[in-house]
């Protein structure tokens, strides 16, 4: 498939009521804000487009996030934003209302587990969860293979294995899970992106039907997956992960392949 940059092609684009956007590697990288991103959420508002940013970082909250945008000089609600750590909580609440928790990640995924009423626990939990985080070490690997060993369970937040930074690419969720799932022999259950749970939450919050939303990401393997099969228009952006040379090995397609969230705006 070849890149699309002719406005003509995207009038099916144009035409959706939601747009659903992952964050890294398509709204920002590390603290730079990508170009056209101004453009492209300028133009969300200005056709009355329902939108929202979401994301499968764990590390921080909508209300984290919506400043971190601010800073950049973007003005977004705390609405739009839905995470991978919201959805994690949602998860365990609904699958083990009021359970215990050993947590390796950052505030963000902590604080929405506090909220969903999660306890921590590093005794005996009844999960291990495990998000991005940069404090990271061994002795919190040491801890979450003895309490697997004993009977907890092993929950991540999103399989993303990498993510892109300003100064390139680092390790995600999937890779720190890794280690804990080779030492255990236990399989973690991902809650994020591609998961389905997520997409669908994401459609409600948008209040629209899954073949009026388009998904726009940076991943093959996460975003592109999530959207085709949720049934959402899909559009991949060569700005983050994914390139058109590693996209070849996936056996799937995205509808749209562009160079950035601005070359949807019209010109």
């Amino acid at each position: 498939m070849k890149e699309v940059n002719i406005i003509d092609t995207l009038q099916e684009l144009y035409a959706k009521k939601g747009f659903i956007c992952d964050m890294d590697g398509v709204i920002y990288h590390g603290n730079r804000l990508l170009p056209g991103v101004k453009e492209f959420v300028d133009w969300l508002y200005k056709e009355g487009k329902e939108f929202l940013f979401l994301t499968n970082s764990s590390e921080r909250s909508p209300k984290e996030l919506q400043q971190k945008l601010a800073r950049m000089g973007l003005d977004v609600d705390e609405s739009h934003f839905y995470t991978s750590a919201l959805a994690t909580a949602k998860f365990l609440a609904s699958q083990s209302p009021k359970c215990s928790v050993y947590v390796i990640g950052a505030p963000g995924l902590v604080n929405a587990l506090y909220d969903a009423g999660i306890t921590m626990n590093d005794t005996n939990p009844d999960y291990v969860v495990v998000g991005e985080t940069r404090a990271y070490n061994y002795d919190m690997i040491l801890k979450a293979v003895s309490l697997l060993q004993k009977g907890a369970r092993l929950v991540a937040t999103n399989s993303d294995l990498t993510g892109p930074t300003e100064t390139g690419i680092i390790p995600a969720c999937r890779a720190l899970v890794a280690p804990i799932e080779l030492a255990t022999g236990k399989q973690a259950y991902f809650v994020g992106k591609p998961n389905p749970l997520m997409m669908r939450t994401g459609l409600r919050m948008l209040g629209v039907h899954s073949d009026e939303a388009a998904m726009i990401g940076d991943r093959m393997d996460t975003d592109i997956v999530a959207g085709m099969e949720s049934g959402l228009t899909t559009v991949l952006v060569l700005s983050g992960v994914t390139d058109l040379e590693n996209m070849q090995v996936f056996a799937y397609r995205p509808r749209y392949i562009l160079n950035g969230v601005g070359d949807i705006v019209p010109k």
